[in-house]
């Protein structure tokens, strides 16, 4: 295995387990994800659908990851992600909340990473 290979493995299967387990607490309902919610105005209702968007990104990272014939939908899924976290990002700016912006940043970095990796493999 490459260098590039082993840092496209490990940067996707972070940024798939950061996904997963925030679509988990998302369907959860956690206190810190509806606290964070209604802070920065997404509505209760829409997180079953953020939690959708966040599993089939995993899903399709890992599907990236693991075929390379489906190494096309791996980019798509971490594009996916892309937009995804700059939406976050734009909500918090919207609402002035910045004591937690780290949380969707670095999900977002993650998710840029994946995306530069799988593009480039």
């Amino acid at each position: 295995m490459t260098g590039i290979q082993i840092t496209l493995l490990v940067v996707t299967l972070l940024t798939a387990t950061i996904n997963a387990g925030m679509a988990a607490a998302d369907l959860a309902g956690a206190r810190f994800v509806l606290a964070n919610s209604a802070e920065v105005g997404v509505p209760r209702s829409w997180l079953p659908r953020l939690a959708a968007l966040k599993l089939a990104g995993t899903a399709g990272l890992l599907l990236g990851l693991f075929d390379t014939a489906l190494r096309p939908l791996g980019a798509a899924a971490a594009g996916g992600l892309v937009l995804l976290y700059l939406g976050a990002l734009a909500f918090h700016v919207r609402a002035r909340v910045f004591h937690n912006l780290a949380f969707p940043g670095f999900s977002l970095a993650t998710a840029v990473a994946s995306l530069a990796l799988t593009v480039s493999s």
